[in-house]
């Protein structure tokens, strides 16, 4: 009996931890190096003053049962044991225009039949376009996403081809949608009330409609649920998985090196100096920072260099975060909304913003005590440079300027929460700095890369670094769009990718 594979692995986010569980299943040893002192990398949320604010999880594709993702979560921890929360109305958005009944808020129902009729009531005029815009969402639906989970990315090219033919209505549906966003369909509608809730959804003219049509497809059969406790809780429960499996993770341990020698991964460098060497090295990481920080850039291709040069797929936005503890039930208020402003908020990094999301967790009753609320209002930003270098180069200007919009935000926020302003108990605010600092994500970036009008494109990131062996790299940087199925299933299937190439057979051992 060959001795066990030993297996280092860069970072304690949802990748590393479910990557890390497939191959503890498979007979590898394996132990992990995380920076933080706590586990899910960006699937986290914080207490401060007796409240809990998420920085993740709005919702998490594959909940429910029907769905591969949803078997691929049921391999690393036992769903059952979540307790999920569905919402019947997705966002409330508030517009300038009002609909034929006199309302100037647009529900975006779950429940695609629901919405359809909603949509073609307030609109017949444009009911040919809402069928269009709802189709998608049940061509999606019939096909199981990721398909045929088990074997596809190893079995051989014809018996592949032959496999996704039966997906061919699928494809044709999502090359329709090449380019498509929010904004282009909104621009087909005749009724002014839907037009601008259309284009309400969205900021940025970039997002592909896909980015709107997957989840909607499972919101409708109640497979994209909020996992109640809140991210970080949700990525607790994959550590012990991980830790019951025999896996080992070193936290406070940030990498400093990946150590090589004639194009071979030898050990990983960390803190202090130590030297931890093994078979196979594999990064979870961010993906720049272990390109060209980590391998200083010594096994890179035309591709990564293009993407880190700005000439390919844009980089996700990230997020200014200001969240709120507030000494007030508002279990009353809608849990998501949006809602145009009379006078646009500049931020300090010049973005302008004239509109406001806010996300109220009364249906979370693990984020604040009896009677308070924990709310959390969002801005997307590319400005990202602007408070990361504030953050490094002036400490005391970068708290001043997070605090002065902060107290432009509550203002804003106390107009539509009228009084809301002095029953706030604790304020708190997250940057791209924020992001940067706990998680090391490029750019500040909330997902890893946009997806973009084409949805596509070439994906630079792939599993193994060109002239570099006994290594590979899994994450939500994999493939546009990111988020925590993408790091799930980035995880899976490197690991089936290892046991292939080590001529084992790929196995799952669960308990439930």
């Amino acid at each position: 009996m060959q001795p066990k594979k030993k297996v280092n692995i860069i970072g304690a986010g949802i990748s590393g931890l479910s990557l890390g569980c497939y191959l503890q299943m498979n007979g590898y040893e394996t132990q992990i190096f995380e920076k933080h002192n706590i586990p899910g990398g960006l699937c986290t949320s914080w207490d401060k003053s007796g409240y809990t604010f998420d920085g993740c999880a709005h919702w998490i594709l594959g909940s429910d049962k029907g769905s591969s993702f949803f078997k691929i979560w049921n391999e690393l921890i036992d769903m059952r044991k979540v307790e999920w929360v569905n919402h019947d109305i997705r966002m409330f958005i508030e517009v300038k225009n009002r609909d034929k009944y006199g309302s100037n808020i647009f529900r975006f129902y779950t429940n695609l039949d629901k919405l359809q009729e909603y949509l073609i009531d307030l609109a017949p005029e444009d009911e040919k376009a809402i069928r269009d815009f709802i189709k998608p969402m049940r061509v999606i639906q019939k096909f199981d996403m990721p398909p045929i989970m088990d074997e596809l990315p190893l079995i051989p090219s014809i018996i592949r081809g032959i496999k996704m033919s039966r997906y061919a209505e699928f494809l044709l549906q999502f090359l329709k949608l090449w380019g498509k966003t929010n904004y282009t369909f909104a621009k087909k509608l005749k009724n002014p009330f839907l037009k601008e809730s259309f284009e309400m959804l969205y900021d940025g003219e970039e997002v592909n409609l896909l980015v709107i049509y997957f989840p909607m497809a499972s919101f409708d059969k109640k497979s994209a649920g909020y996992p109640m406790g809140g991210s970080l809780k949700f990525a607790e429960r994959f550590e012990k998985r991980y830790l019951e499996l025999g896996g080992k993770i070193h936290y406070h341990t940030p990498v400093h090196k990946i150590i090589t020698e004639n194009g071979v991964a030898k050990a990983l460098e960390v803190r202090h100096g130590k030297i931890h060497e093994s078979d196979l090295t594999i990064s979870c990481a961010d993906w720049y920072l272990t390109a060209f920080e980590l391998l200083e850039g010594k096994f890179v291709n035309k591709h990564m260099l293009a993407l880190k040069e700005g000439r390919s797929l844009e980089v996700f936005y990230s997020v200014l975060q200001f969240s709120f503890g507030i000494n007030k039930d508002l279990s009353d208020v809608p849990h998501l909304m949006r809602y145009p402003l009379e006078v646009p908020l500049v931020s300090p990094d010049g973005t302008e913003y004239n509109r406001m999301e806010v996300h109220i967790y009364s249906y979370d009753r693990t984020m604040a005590l009896e009677g308070k609320s924990s709310v959390v209002v969002s801005f997307y930003t590319k400005q990202r440079e602007f408070w990361i270098n504030h953050r490094k180069n002036n400490r005391a200007e970068y708290r001043r300027i997070k605090n002065e919009f902060a107290e432009k935000v509550i203002e804003q926020l106390d107009k539509r929460l009228a009084g809301i302003k002095e029953f706030i108990e604790v304020v708190d605010v997250a940057t791209p700095a924020t992001i940067v600092r706990y998680t090391g994500n490029w750019k500040g970036s909330a997902q890893g890369l946009m997806p973009g009008k084409n949805f596509l494109a070439s994906v630079p990131i792939k599993p193994t670094f060109p002239g570099l062996k006994n290594f590979y790299y899994a994450s939500h940087w994999n493939r546009p769009s990111g988020g925590l199925p993408i790091a799930v299933m980035s995880g899976r299937q490197l690991a089936q990718k290892i046991c292939k190439d080590d001529g084992l057979k790929f196995v799952v051992k669960k308990e439930w």
